[in-house]
């Protein structure tokens, strides 16, 4: 039988939905928000940045019930991959799947970069003469040693990831106690002057930029969708592990929003050299419990830290895999390891592109990485699947959908406005750094390495289009350790 999800002799399905929502949590909950905080305050100027981590939420769960109705219909390693190869071969061949590996490999590792550069900055405070050459080792070393977690089998992984899980969740409930039995309404609710005037230009610039660093703190609910072909009835569990990692991350964000504004003034936040600036919540955890208990709480920041970039790598080294055993991407990332299997390729790859985000981000500051990668993302993968949906419902409509989207096409239609406004105020949001031409570029640059890549292999435009509906209803029923919530695969000239 042919082996097009390489379900039989390559990835297994071994990780249930608690793990899912575990992985998934852990990649969304990492150093981000104790990082972003701050900036979130300077978008905003004031502590209505509340506001920004609501609108990252919405536009969280959205977006959520568009991987949600995909990843059940699509359940394959490589996540978007497979959903814009299944939307968009019949006009355009493997144009949008190619250029999404293509975006996707820059992206996500900048993404993990972004929780290495959290950690050097929050080790910081247990390290405070630490200089610039000394973080740049400390970032290095880190992404070694994630690897070095990741060379294994996936349950194994997953399994630690459910451990690493427990010490997030003690680190940002920590912080949220103790913020709390120290908690200042009229610190934490006192407004400046013309905070919400919605009349103001400066209003709706700070928005988008807080609207972007809250659905930056929110990625990660996708995690498991690119991992698809490792999930457990794909059908039940990705929808409900994106859904109730969404809501859960988001109760745990207002809190801890909610309650750093209460300890910490939010104008000492705007001053990056400071403890509130770099190191918001050990700033809390000092002020309220004293410096051993900050102390304490930071080495779990730290931890909670490394689980957000090991299980980003993890998903994100499976994007390749597909692409390459399709013949769209480099052929060697198509290998599994022979004993453990997983795609070692992609993950040396990424992990090597992370690496140059850390130094980047090192010597420049975490907002351009976060702006950089964010539009990078939107461009291709983001406003293409929320396209996707609508096309495969017409193209497929015999699909198999074990979740189909509420209130169909309305979230679409939220995830699609705020997804534009996150690209439009991109430049006016991050001035000097030019995000969207510099996104502009690369997916230039990706367009070119496609029509090079097409007429090596007589692809379209060179060649005729290969329509290939591999998750329409087909092959043996009931084959003894398929799941049965898996589309069978089907393959049309």
């Amino acid at each position: 039988m042919p082996d097009l999800l390489g379900e039989r002799v390559g990835f297994v399905r071994r990780i249930g939905l608690f793990q899912a929502t575990a992985i998934n949590m852990s990649q969304m909950c990492g150093v981000g928000p104790f990082v972003t905080i701050p900036l979130m305050v300077t978008a905003f100027g004031g502590p209505q940045a509340v506001i920004g981590f609501v609108a990252g939420a919405v536009l969280a769960l959205a977006d959520g019930l568009v991987w949600a109705e995909l990843g059940a219909s699509l359940p394959g390693a490589g996540g978007s991959y497979v959903y814009l190869r299944e939307a968009f071969q019949y006009r355009t061949g493997k144009l949008m799947p190619f250029l999404f590996v293509w975006t996707a490999m820059l992206f996500i590792p900048l993404a993990m970069a972004t929780g290495v550069i959290g950690f050097v900055q929050y080790l910081g405070y247990l390290w405070p003469g630490m200089s610039q050459p000394q973080g740049d080792v400390v970032g290095l070393v880190v992404t070694v040693g994630i690897v070095a977690l990741l060379w294994g089998r996936v349950e194994r992984i997953a399994r630690l990831t459910v451990v690493l899980w427990t010490v997030m969740i003690a680190a940002v409930g920590l912080v949220i106690v103790a913020a709390f039995t120290h908690f200042s309404p009229e610190r934490a609710f006192t407004l400046p002057a013309h905070a919400i005037d919605l009349t103001a230009g400066h209003f709706w610039v700070g928005f988008a930029g807080g609207l972007t660093i809250g659905v930056y703190d929110y990625l990660g609910y996708n995690t498991t969708a690119y991992m698809g072909a490792e999930i457990k009835q794909p059908g039940r569990t990705l929808p409900r592990a994106i859904l109730f990692s969404i809501v859960g991350i988001m109760a745990i964000y207002l809190l801890l929003q909610i309650g750093t504004l209460g300890v910490v003034d939010w104008r000492e936040m705007l001053d990056p050299h400071s403890t509130a600036g770099s190191s918001v919540a050990s700033a809390v955890l000092e002020r309220t419990w004293g410096r051993t208990a900050a102390d304490a709480v930071t080495v779990l920041i730290l931890i909670t830290a490394v689980t957000s970039v090991m299980t980003g790598l993890l998903g994100g080294s499976r994007v390749p895999h597909d692409a390459a055993r399709d013949r769209v991407f480099f052929r060697p990332f198509g290998t599994l390891h022979p004993r453990h299997r997983f795609p070692v390729l992609g993950l040396l790859a990424v992990a090597g592109i992370m690496a140059a985000g850390v130094l980047l981000g090192r010597h420049t500051d975490l907002a351009t990485v976060i702006q950089l990668l964010t539009t990078v993302m939107v461009i291709v993968q983001s406003l293409a699947q929320v396209a996707a949906v609508t096309v495969l419902r017409r193209r497929q409509p015999t699909l198999r959908r074990p979740y189909r989207m509420w209130l169909y096409p309305l979230p679409s239609l939220v995830a699609l406005v705020g997804w534009l406004v996150i690209y439009g105020y991109a430049d006016r949001s991050a001035p000097g750094r030019h995000p969207i031409e510099w996104s502009l570029a690369w997916v230039a640059a990706g367009l070119v390495a496609f029509l090079a890549w097409a007429r090596r292999e007589r692809e379209w435009p060179f060649g005729p289009k290969r329509i290939s509906e591999e998750y329409l209803r087909g092959g043996d029923e009931g084959a003894e350790g398929e799941d049965e919530d898996a589309p069978r695969p089907r393959a049309v000239s």
